[in-house]
């Protein structure tokens, strides 16, 4: 599905501190996370608090773009509660990535889910959440990388 932005219209990250801004050009935004001074821990978000060892030394990090699949599910009931995604629904894949960083990452993978296989290289791509209008919302997906 493809979503033409409007040039007017405010944009928000689906989660406060896990996209890297400005949101205006979607082909720039990255997954953000946090390493931990004291630890070196790893973790998605920006976060003030080590989740390991409670340390506060974290520093801000841009997360790798590209990743491989580590498992996943395809979800093919329409999630309960507030849904906001295609109506009518259209299964596919969560999947668990796992990012240069060590990081695993859960996350929608786009496209077919029978096509969908542990191991296969995956990408980062932030996106406009359908539907979503002033505010416009960026959330992501990862994307297969065509072999090569």
């Amino acid at each position: 599905m493809t979503i033409t932005p409007s040039a007017t219209a405010v944009r928000v990250p689906i989660r406060e501190g896990l996209l890297s801004t400005p949101l205006t050009d979607l082909a720039a935004v990255r997954l953000t996370g946090s390493r931990c001074g004291e630890c070196g821990e790893t973790t998605l978000g920006a976060n003030s608090v080590c989740p390991n060892c409670g340390g506060a030394r974290l520093k801000p990090l841009a997360l790798g773009q590209r990743g491989t699949l580590w498992t996943f599910t395809v979800v093919r009931h329409k999630p309960p509660g507030d849904y906001r995604g295609p109506e009518p629904f259209v299964p596919f894949a969560m999947g668990l990535i796992e990012l240069p960083e060590g990081l695993r990452v859960l996350a929608p993978i786009a496209g077919d889910p029978a096509a969908v296989r542990i191991g296969m290289a995956l990408e980062f791509r932030a996106e406009l959440r359908p539907g979503s209008h002033d505010p416009e919302v960026v959330s992501f997906a990862f994307h297969a990388l065509a072999a090569r």
